[in-house]
């Protein structure tokens, strides 16, 4: 379920939820989430099943209760679009968490921040904690070490003859960490990794090392 990892002598775990815990913060880090993007399509004729609607909102409660974190930063697009029913939802989830929450606004935060902040959600374009640089899109600053969301990184996995398995992961670089998209309903960024890279696979129940940079 769980995979510790260490960058810049900090303790990082890695779960299979898609979120990523920060241990010396007490922080939980999450990207993409996506609410209201299963409202979205259903209101435009879309077959999905009402149960994925909550899901995204056991997987918050089931995590913060995990981890008993302090804090939750949200690498941006929490939200998909515009308002729509499971903005209420959010609110009433936000209300009962007592985690502090910030989001760093990704290209999906179209809502207007003041709706958040009346929630006592703070919104930031960015975070520098210590020598970590937290944004939505992959952003690469000297001497600062990146964790980011937006690209929904996947990798596919090859068997024998034409069967493959597609799994979202958290991919590594030097000097960054993509996370998985957090949100039950979102699609995949096949990445195509370079000498140096890190993968970790995320299945239903754990998180898997698939390629380890060479030191």
């Amino acid at each position: 379920m769980t995979l510790e990892t260490t960058i810049n002598d900090q303790l990082f775990t890695m779960h299979s939820s898609g979120a990523l815990f920060w241990n010396e913060k007490n922080t939980l880090l999450i990207a993409d989430v996506h609410l209201g993007k299963v409202t979205h399509f259903r209101k435009n004729g879309f077959a999905i099943p009402n149960d994925a609607l909550h899901k995204n909102f056991e997987k918050l409660i089931d995590i913060v209760d995990f981890f008993n974190a302090s804090t939750i930063l949200f690498l941006g697009d929490l939200f998909h679009s515009t308002k729509n029913s499971e903005w209420d939802l959010f609110v009433e989830w936000s209300k009962e968490c007592t985690c502090e929450l910030v989001l760093i606004a990704g290209n999906h935060d179209i809502i207007d921040s003041n709706n958040y902040e009346s929630n006592g959600i703070q919104v930031v374009e960015y975070l520098r904690m210590d020598d970590f640089l937290l944004t939505h899109h992959p952003t690469e600053i000297e001497g600062m070490f990146n964790f980011s969301g937006h690209i929904h990184p996947g990798i596919v996995l090859r068997g024998l003859g034409r069967g493959h398995l597609k799994l979202p992961c958290f991919f590594q670089r030097k000097h960054q960490m993509i996370l998985p998209a957090f949100g039950a309903f979102t699609g995949l960024g096949i990445m195509k990794p370079r000498e140096g890279d890190s993968i970790f696979a995320v299945t239903k129940d754990e998180i898997v090392l698939i390629k380890k940079a060479e030191n």
